[in-house]
This record gives C-alpha cells, sequence and structure tokens, in this order.
C-alpha cells in the first residue's frame, strides 16, 4: 500500500517541486517507510512508500527500460510473479522485483487494456513520455482509492482528496449534490467528491488524459447472470467455491514483511482463517479488539475462532470510551464526511494489528456476495407485508409507532420503525432507505434555502436507477446484491477500511473481493444465496465443519456502537456544540430548526434520530477539518 499523487500540465510548463512534495506529505500517513518523484517538462510523479514487496530496489516511481513509460502505484498485483515470466519471455527486462514492474512492461506490450491482465486491488498512473498521456485505473471493486482534478488547463490526481487540495487551482468548494447523496447514503457515492473540482475514478474504470482531453471508460463490470448449469449438485458447487477461495487466499500471501489475519468472530474473518489452515499455512497471527461492555463484545467468538484454529493470538480488550476518546483522531483522517461509526473499532484494530505486522487480511465483501445482511430478509419480508390486508397493515403501522423507544444497537423499535417508513417507496428505494438516513423529503426540510437552489435534483435515488439502467437481472435480490457491491460495500465500506487502515500503516487485504472469486460467486443464482430467509446458504454450507458450528451459524452483528445511547450522554455536550443555532446559521447550510427538533426528540426519548444525529456530526466535524474553507 502506498500513497501516489501527481501533476500534468498539457503546455509543459515545468511542475513545481516543491507543490509535489506538499502532495506527497499529505499522504505521509499511506507511506511511511519511503518517498519518490519523477519529474519533466509539464509532469510530476509522487509517491509515498509502504514497504511490502522487494523492499531494498522496489522504491517507485518505476520506469522501463528506456525511460519512456512511469508509473505509481498504490495497492498489491497478486499475479505479477506469472505475467513477469511472460513478459520476460517476450524479451522484457526487470530491474526490480517488485510487484509494480510489470506496470510499465505490460502497457508497453497492451497499452491502455493492461488493466485487463491484472488480479488484484490497486490504483495506479501510467505516464506515457513519447504520447504525453497519463493513463489511471482502479481496481475493478474499489479496494483502492483514487481522485483527480482537472480545470480545462491543468489535471492533478491523488490517492486522497487533501493532497489535491494542495494545489493552487483546487478550490475545495463544497459540492451541494454530493453532499446531498451523503445525506441519503451516509458516504458519497463515485464518481462525486465532496469538493466540487475533485472527482473519484470509478471502480473498473480508466481514466486517460492526453492533449488536454480526458475521457473515462469502463474496463469491467459485474455481472450477476446465472451461469451455473440448473441441475448442478449442491454439493459440488460448494466443493467448487470452497477451493476457489482457498486458491484466492494463498495468492494473497505475496510478501517479504510478516502479515496476519483482522479476526472479528465472524462468518467471513473465520473462513479466511480456514482457507489458510487448509492451504497448510501453520504459522497464523490473529488479531482482535473487543470492549468491556457485553451489549457489543465480542470475543467469546473471536476467541473460540482463535482457540479452533490455534493461532498465535493477539486481542485488546477496551473500555467503550475509548471509542469517544478517538472520535476526533479518526474523523481528523476523513477528508470526505463517512457516517459509518465502525470505522472507530476499525480504527483502533488497525492501530493495534500495526504493532505486529505490516499486512492483515480481512473478511470484507463475504456480505455483498452471499446476501449476509439481515436488510435481504428485511427486503423479503416487505414482499409478504405488501400482500396482507389494509385493514391488517394499518394495525401493524399504529402498534409499530407506538413502540417505546430503546437505544440498544439495533433494537426492535428501531429497526421496525426503519421498516414501516421504507414501505411506501418503491422495492429498491426502500432498500436504501433502510440502509440510509434522510430521505427525500426530509432533506427537502433540513437543507437551508441557499443549499437547494443549487442543488440538481434533491431525490439521490437517480444515482440507483443510473447503476441500474440497461442492466438485466433474474431477481429483484440480484438488483440489491448487485447496488450493494457497488455503492455500500465500494464508497462505504471498502472507503471505511482504507481510510483507518492506512491511517497506522497497515495494507488490509480483502480474498473475498478477488475478482476471480467474485465472477465465479457472482454467477451463483441468487435463491441459492438467499434461500427462504436463511441468508449466505451456500456460504454457509461450503464452509460446513471447516469453521466452528457456533459461528457458523450465528447471524450477522458487525461492529455495533451504541451511539444512541451515547447522544443523550457522552456524546450529548459535542452533539449541542456542533449544532448549535448560531454555529448552524452562520454555517448556512442546515435549517436550524430541524436540526433542534431532531436533537431535542432524541434527548427526550421521544425519537430515536441516532442515524441522522450521527450523520450530521460527522459533517460537522469534517467541517471544522477541511469543509470550511467553502
Amino acid at each position: 500500500m502506498c500513497g501516489i499523487c501527481g501533476v500534468c500540465f498539457p503546455d509543459k510548463r515545468r511542475v513545481d517541486l516543491n507543490i509535489l512534495k506538499k502532495m506527497t506529505t499529505t499522504l505521509q500517513h499511506r507511506g511511511p517507510d519511503d518517498d519518490g518523484y519523477y519529474t519533466n517538462a509539464g509532469i510530476a510523479l509522487g509517491h509515498r512508500r509502504l514497504s511490502i514487496i522487494d523492499l531494498d530496489t522496489g522504491k517507485q516511481p518505476i520506469h522501463n527500460e528506456d525511460k519512456t513509460v512511469y508509473v505509481v502505484l498504490n495497492g498489491e498485483i497478486y499475479n505479477f510473479p506469472e505475467l513477469k515470466k511472460e513478459l520476460e519471455k517476450k524479451g522484457h527486462r526487470f530491474y526490480t522485483k517488485t510487484d509494480t514492474e510489470v506496470l510499465v512492461h505490460l502497457y508497453e506490450e497492451k497499452g491502455e487494456g493492461c488493466v485487463e491482465s491484472l488480479a488484484g486491488m490497486f490504483a495506479f498512473v501510467i505516464w506515457d513520455e513519447k504520447r504525453r498521456k497519463l493513463l489511471l485505473a482502479r481496481d475493478r471493486i474499489g479496494i483502492k482509492p483514487l481522485y483527480y482534478s482537472y480545470n480545462g488547463k491543468a489535471f492533478g490526481f491523488a490517492s486522497e482528496p487533501k493532497a489535491l487540495l494542495q494545489l493552487p487551482w483546487v478550490e475545495g468548494n463544497l459540492d451541494p449534490q454530493a453532499l446531498s447523496h451523503y445525506l441519503s447514503y451516509d458516504f458519497i457515492p463515485a464518481p462525486y467528491c465532496i469538493y466540487a473540482d475533485i472527482r473519484k475514478v470509478l471502480p473498473g474504470h480508466q481514466v486517460i488524459y492526453h492533449d488536454g482531453d480526458l475521457r473515462c471508460e469502463r474496463y469491467w463490470d459485474l455481472d450477476l447472470s446465472d451461469r451455473f448449469d440448473g441441475d448442478l449438485d449442491e454439493r459440488d458447487l460448494c466443493e467448487l467455491i470452497w477451493r476457489e477461495f482457498c486458491r484466492v487466499v494463498k495468492t494473497h500471501l505475496i510478501s517479504d514483511v510478516p502479515l496476519g489475519v483482522l479476526l472479528s468472530g465472524g462468518i467471513d474473518s473465520t473462513s479466511v482463517l480456514a482457507a489458510l489452515r487448509y492451504e497448510g499455512v501453520d504459522d497464523v497471527k490473529t488479531f482482535s479488539i473487543g470492549f468491556d461492555d457485553p451489549s457489543f463484545d465480542e470475543s467469546r467468538y473471536f476467541r473460540r475462532a482463535a482457540s479452533f484454529f490455534e493461532t498465535e493470538h493477539h486481542e485488546e480488550v477496551l473500555a467503550p470510551h475509548k471509542l469517544i476518546d478517538i472520535i476526533p483522531q479518526v474523523t481528523s483522517i476523513l477528508d470526505e464526511p463517512l457516517a459509518d461509526a465502525s470505522i472507530m473499532p476499525t480504527y483502533l484494530l488497525s492501530r493495534f494489528t500495526k504493532g505486529y505486522v505490516k499486512v492483515a487480511l480481512g473478511g470484507d465483501g463475504g456480505d455483498e456476495l452471499f446476501a449476509g445482511y439481515p436488510t435481504y430478509q428485511a427486503f423479503l419480508l416487505s414482499r409478504y407485508y405488501e400482500k396482507l390486508p389494509q385493514i391488517m397493515k394499518s394495525f401493524v403501522e399504529a402498534t409499530v409507532k407506538k413502540l417505546p423507544v430503546a437505544f440498544k444497537n439495533m433494537s426492535f423499535d428501531f429497526r421496525a420503525k426503519k421498516f414501516i417508513y421504507g414501505i411506501p417507496y418503491p422495492p429498491v428505494e426502500r432498500y436504501y432507505i433502510w440502509m440510509g438516513t434522510f430521505s427525500p423529503n426530509e432533506k427537502k426540510e433540513l437543507f437551508a434555502s441557499s443549499i437547494k437552489r443549487g442543488l440538481e435534483d434533491l431525490n439521490s435515488f437517480y444515482v440507483l436507477h443510473d447503476y441500474l439502467k440497461d442492466k438485466s437481472f433474474s431477481s429483484e435480490l440480484g438488483k440489491l446484491l448487485y447496488l450493494d457491491t457497488k455503492l455500500y460495500l465500494q464508497d462505504g465500506v471498502l472507503a471505511k477500511v482504507d481510510r483507518a487502515s492506512m491511517a497506522h500503516g497497515l495494507e488490509v487485504r480483502v480474498p473475498f473481493l478477488d475478482h476471480r472469486f467474485v465472477e465465479l460467486v457472482t454467477g451463483i443464482p441468487e435463491r441459492l444465496k438467499l434461500k427462504g430467509f436463511t441468508t449466505k446458504y451456500i456460504w454457509k454450507r461450503a464452509i460446513r465443519g471447516r469453521i466452528p458450528d457456533e459461528i457458523r451459524k450465528r447471524g450477522k452483528k458487525g461492529f455495533g456502537i451504541p451511539i444512541g445511547k451515547w447522544f443523550c450522554g457522552e456524546l450529548k455536550g459535542l452533539t449541542l456544540e456542533l449544532l448549535a443555532e448560531e454555529r448552524l446559521k452562520k454555517q448556512g447550510i442546515f435549517n436550524h430548526s430541524v436540526v433542534k427538533t431532531l436533537v431535542a426528540d432524541h434527548l427526550a426519548r421521544r425519537v430515536d434520530n441516532r442515524k441522522k444525529l450521527w450523520n450530521l456530526l460527522i459533517f460537522q466535524l469534517w467541517w471544522d477539518s477541511f469543509g470550511a474553507r467553502s
């Protein structure tokens, strides 16, 4: 893992090296081991290195034999040994042992098509000196971030927005449309960015900048069409996906530094551990964090997994106030607002793990591939609910509204009220009402008039429909799995893991999201993923007997954070300060009276506004660190 950045002027102006160094300095946390630069007429590439492969000669930027092609890479190319052998047979000469070098030679062979040969997690930029062309590429799923800015005269790119904010032509003004999306989804979907003059490279896409012209092209997309024979035996399918998963996990072990496993005690991280054992890896280090509050502590399960597989286990048990204490630290690394409270334990786990290893395998992606979230069950339940007589639905809705507010993690009243609130919406939009925070009507009330005037559309659901346009699916569930991968996974979960881990210089690899495994699993019929109300049906069957049954059969948990309760206690002072009427009036973004009601209703336990308040709190903390320049 690394941090990359650069600048290109089509008129061949010399790039100020001081500006390039300012950009790379903002990315030092991503690559604390070394830095590297390349400059020439109209081009400058910068790199911060986290040394994982080829510790001695892997310094970037890397070039080809005659120094006409340069590359900077953030990530890992897992199939580079095979690619290197093929390229050497064609006469290419390598001067390093790093995976990065295959990119320049592969580009020489295949040009812009080089990205299609890669298996890995990556964001890279290639500079072609002869053609004066920049090629930016991002991995298929969006594991690694890549941003760019272009004003018609100058082009810049970086791993994080904060590096682009160092460029004199990047103003960093607030993008109202991106903010509207954030309020709906809790994250900002690509290609949008919270800054109006910065954009994300979409996963599975490449951006080409040549002679002042900019174009974006897709090179890969998810295909959820059924690709298995209807007569395929489930046992054979289970064996097939298990063996492929183990093979992929093994390829993720390429490293010249120690590595371990982030062990939550859930199905997916435990499956990674099982795959390592299956592949004959004996010396396995596992890392976990627990809390001395039984309402959201996972210690029982990760200890069971570590004991079952006899790992060298390391854990840290913390008091819940540790999560509250680090809120300012965590939000300071978010140069885009991201309202996923689980970033706090992810941040702490990454910090703890980095004390032992530089690389760790995680279990992210399994829920999106195999339909593991409770919201998929809710979606199925809603189809039955819609068939009820109106008199029964009216009775249910009236009963749910009367349920007393409880601030326990994902309490029944919170889930039931969310479920009922989403029912009037069309199926796909309903699902994201459940997953997200503010509805279009709520945003209409929340925004100040000045912000509403700058918005194209308050209804952020057009993002969903744009993704689904011209796509065919065998079921409604297929649409949800596709959208969760394209939105919640890539712009929420993976962004969270990247920022939290790279803040400590820890590389996290996600074998479930190797595109070779993804392409296999997406071809499995959805009826084998959600079977009745059983989530992850085919995966749970595939790992039966391979992990402890008490872990395999447990429901989806995740890092549960008691923020609802915190707003009435430990976070009350900060919330009242950041959402104070005077501050909001001066800011001019939100209607202070609407926000005041949200706070008052929550404190009085009339309405559970935990998600809304957390969303707004994170935005305000982001504003103090990065947004006030707007």
